[in-house]
């Protein structure tokens, strides 16, 4: 008997987990986890006295693990000279494969595998792949990987070099997707969607339980996410509730979103629709039709954040600007996030006495190199 089911988010609805399960089936709104008891009487990890995580495996020692979490927080001194106020950035791109996606895919990997599962597909944009294909192997998993002809070379070997089968395709990040469904479909194989599982949310929450302590439980006022399909961002969110009702949090972060130009289905100020889509060199975040967008927007609401979309121009800068004066060489999509703060600052969307927090989602040396 599971210690958790699956929850409808548009209607509520409840589940027995299993592992095909990724959508309701009355309204077709995406699945989150919630524990049926409280934290001290589930499965759960320790993040110190009275700091409890709960998980939806059976224990602690069933975690399919390469070491991830646990990174490092710099506080940016020259960038916080230079837009006038306290920022941090915690490095994701030291998780193992190279991004905090390592985090997600831990839990999903581990969930699935405690369940049975020997075979699934994943599709990506290269970072979620890559991460994929390693914690498959971990966990003696065939995987077999969707992923854009156009992401960047050193993705795709990253991929393979797993173990992992690779299947290239030509056209959108969204065309990726639809061919990674009809293959699953096709095979009967379980359709391990970090976009869609359940089970990736519980693994990227750990960042919000990490810096609860890396900021001596008083987390920065202001968390600025890049955002895709929004996995960070959402795990993020789930952790400050989580921590809310163990009584344990006082003031909540605002949480903001950042996009590109190019593809803003969340930030876009207008109605937007995927014959918008443009090229973007943040692939990480190239997503026409992110299927949490709503559950994206209800925490912007609820944490009285901002949604905002970058230019490719200013991407590009951020990325040299870290690099030349922080010394961190981030993929684009994390330099998105810089971009987007520097729009909210001169828009006077955050408050200069509040700290920030960034994470740096990926590094710059699994993307293209900045002109």
């Amino acid at each position: 008997m599971h210690h958790y089911r699956f929850t409808c988010t548009k209607c509520c609805k409840n589940y027995v987990p299993n592992a095909l399960n990724l959508r309701c089936e009355d309204c077709q709104g995406t699945l989150s986890v919630q524990y049926k008891f409280p934290t001290e009487q589930m499965s759960s990890f320790n993040y110190g006295e009275g700091i409890s995580m709960p998980i939806p495996i059976p224990s602690p020692s069933d975690l399919v693990s390469l070491g991830e979490g646990n990174t490092p927080v710099l506080k940016l001194s020259k960038i916080s000279n230079q837009l006038d106020l306290e920022i941090y950035a915690k490095l994701e791109f030291m998780n193992p494969t190279g991004s905090f996606k390592d985090r997600g895919t831990s839990m999903m990997i581990s969930a699935l595998r405690s369940m049975g599962v020997s075979e699934i597909v994943e599709d990506s944009s290269g970072n979620a792949g890559a991460s994929v294909a390693a914690y498959s192997s971990k966990a003696e998993i065939k995987a077999h990987i969707f992923a854009p002809s156009s992401a960047p070379d050193t993705k795709l070997n990253q991929i393979k070099v797993y173990g992992s089968v690779l299947h290239s395709i030509d056209g959108s990040r969204d065309k990726t997707t639809e061919a990674a469904e009809a293959f699953a479909k096709e095979k009967k194989a379980i359709y391990a969607s970090h976009n869609l599982s359940p089970f990736f949310i519980e693994g990227t929450k750990s960042f919000g339980y990490e810096i609860f302590n890396d900021f001596g439980k008083e987390i920065p006022e202001n968390i600025i996410v890049p955002v895709g399909n929004g996995s960070l961002f959402l795990g993020i969110w789930k952790a400050i509730t989580e921590l809310d009702k163990q009584n344990l949090i006082g003031t909540k972060p605002s949480l903001h979103c950042i996009q590109a130009v190019n593809v803003n289905p969340i930030a876009s100020p207008v109605p937007w629709n995927i014959s918008q889509i443009a090229p973007t060199i943040a692939g990480g975040i190239a997503v026409g039709t992110p299927p949490r967008k709503s559950e994206v927007r209800k925490v912007l609401e609820e944490s009285n954040g901002f949604a905002n979309s970058v230019t490719e121009e200013s991407i590009k800068e951020w990325q040299i600007n870290l690099a030349k004066y922080e010394g961190i060489f981030c993929e684009p999509t994390s330099a998105a996030a810089f971009a987007g703060l520097e729009n909210l600052v001169n828009r006077n969307r955050i408050d200069k006495a509040k700290r920030v927090l960034i994470p740096v989602t990926g590094s710059g040396l699994k993307d293209a190199f900045p002109e």
